[in-house]
């Protein structure tokens, strides 16, 4: 049973950001697995709801939240109902983004809008909000950024724009709250196998980027999931502040 006190987070509560897919729900089941009581978070609450059965067969403690993290107010709102239900945050992991690639020239200005309100914004009103009790906690906030992060590619002007200011945001917080024991990790996974990229509306940006990952042994959301439940498991004094993960066939 995933309660048992040998388990590395037994006892801790972990909320997970766009748990309804991809690494945001392989990150839930390994911390699952690891003891975390855990909180599912996404828009999809239908996706939400069949991933929860299959925690709780499995000995998991679970609690799902239909979220935007794009409204404040729900970021708010979510962050309450934990505390009320489990009366403490142990971990956030920000794991809810958008990749919407295309051109800037005759860019299409609602996803650009989407992907910094998602991939930014979100990220930011959710550590604002479960920021005061990580700190009561001494716990950790992850935030899932990109080796966009790192360097820019052809189509990715927005969506690497946003995964910069994910890192600018968090460098900054770790400086203001590593003091209180708050660790703040940042993750940036390469090409991944998950449906990220089937949301791409300009066609010539996912062709190019499906026949870039066709060519390659892509990450699978276990392989993310893994490092980040590494990461978060370390000792108190012990900060893994940045860490890139790509396939090893990935030359960009």
């Amino acid at each position: 049973m995933n309660n048992q006190l040998n388990l590395p987070l037994a006892g801790k509560v972990a909320l997970v950001t766009g748990a309804s897919s991809g690494i945001g729900q392989g990150t839930a089941r390994a911390l699952a697995q690891s003891g975390a009581i855990i909180v599912i978070a996404a828009r999809r609450i239908e996706k939400l709801a069949v991933f929860e059965k299959e925690l709780v067969a499995q000995g998991s403690t679970v609690l799902s939240i239909e979220l935007d993290v794009t409204l404040p107010a729900n970021c708010e709102e979510a962050i309450n109902s934990v505390i009320e239900k489990f009366g403490r945050l142990d971990i956030l992991v920000n794991s809810a983004g958008l990749m919407l690639l295309g051109p800037v020239q005759d860019g299409n200005l609602k996803e650009w809008a989407e992907q910094i309100n998602t991939n930014l914004l979100g990220l930011m009103y959710m550590t604002r909000f479960a920021l005061p009790h990580l700190i009561e906690t001494r716990g950790a906030v992850v935030q899932i950024s990109s080796t966009a992060s790192r360097a820019a590619n052809l189509n990715g002007g927005i969506y690497s724009g946003t995964k910069w200011g994910v890192n600018g945001f968090s460098e900054g917080l770790r400086k203001e709250v590593s003091s209180k024991g708050v660790k703040v990790i940042v993750i940036e996974p390469g090409v991944a196998q998950t449906e990220l990229r089937q949301h791409i509306t300009d066609e010539a940006a996912k062709k190019s980027i499906d026949t870039a990952a066709a060519k390659m042994r892509q990450l699978q959301p276990a392989d993310i999931a893994e490092t980040i439940v590494f990461a978060v498991t370390r000792p108190d004094h012990v900060l893994i502040s940045e860490l890139l993960i790509r396939p090893l066939d990935q030359d960009f």
